[in-house]
């Protein structure tokens, strides 16, 4: 599975034009090559930008990497997702604190913390490959934010 370097969408198997980028030739990325914006190479600055939402934002806003939409999909997509994850933790803490529902939601805290984690993993893994690895809400959300600008 190749991408464009230079808009991210998927080019068919021995393709050598993007489909989205009207016929521009594509350099292509199938995990090995890789471009390299700024200081960083995409797939490394996409994986940063999961370490905490602050590199996100930087990412969003510093003008080199600002202009990858490989490393705008990722820096939104951290974004959303930590946002998602202080929303289901404010939840699950508004409902724990009802008397009888606390049992209940002490292990849910154990199930979102532990999913969250390995959903994390596995965000930062396909990052670093070079993948545009979408979550199902907040990766159409990236998506759609990741191509605004």
């Amino acid at each position: 599975m190749a991408f464009c370097s230079a808009c991210g969408t998927q080019i068919p198997d021995g393709s050598t034009t993007c489909p989205a980028c009207s016929g521009r030739a594509a350099a292509t990325s199938a995990g090995t090559a890789q471009s390299s914006t700024g200081g960083l190479t995409d797939n490394v600055a996409g994986m940063l930008a999961y370490v905490t939402p602050i590199p996100a934002i930087i990412f969003l806003v510093t003008a080199p990497y600002n202009r990858s939409r490989f490393i705008r999909f990722h820096s939104f997509q951290s974004i959303f997702f930590c946002v998602a994850m202080i929303a289901i933790w404010f939840a699950l803490f508004v409902l724990s604190v009802i008397p009888f529902l606390a049992l209940i939601t002490l292990p849910l805290h154990l199930i979102v913390w532990v999913g969250g984690f390995v959903l994390w993993i596995i965000l930062l893994l396909k990052a670093n490959q070079n993948q545009m690895f979408k979550l199902p809400v907040i990766g159409d959300m990236a998506e759609n934010q990741a191509d605004a600008i």
